[in-house]
């Protein structure tokens, strides 16, 4: 399997790769990702990087968590 989550791709697509990251996500406090419209609408549009500053949670936050889960993180460039 391959574990690198791209934080420039659409988080959408990153759960679709990545089905188990979505709960990971929702603890760190993407709250919406658990609503299905929210995640087929503004996750298809949004890319980790961005909703970092749309929810306030710090990027090193969301890569340390990443990584802490297994995940090569790229894209945080």
């Amino acid at each position: 399997m391959h574990n690198t989550i791209d934080l420039r791709k659409p988080v959408a697509e990153t759960i679709r790769e990545h089905p188990e990251v979505k709960e990971i996500l929702i603890d760190l406090g993407f709250k919406p990702l658990g609503n299905p419209l929210m995640l087929k609408t503004l996750g298809q549009a949004t890319s980790l990087k961005n909703g970092s500053k749309m929810t306030k949670i710090p990027l090193e936050t969301i890569k340390r968590t990443l990584s802490f889960h297994g995940y090569d993180v790229i894209g945080d460039d």
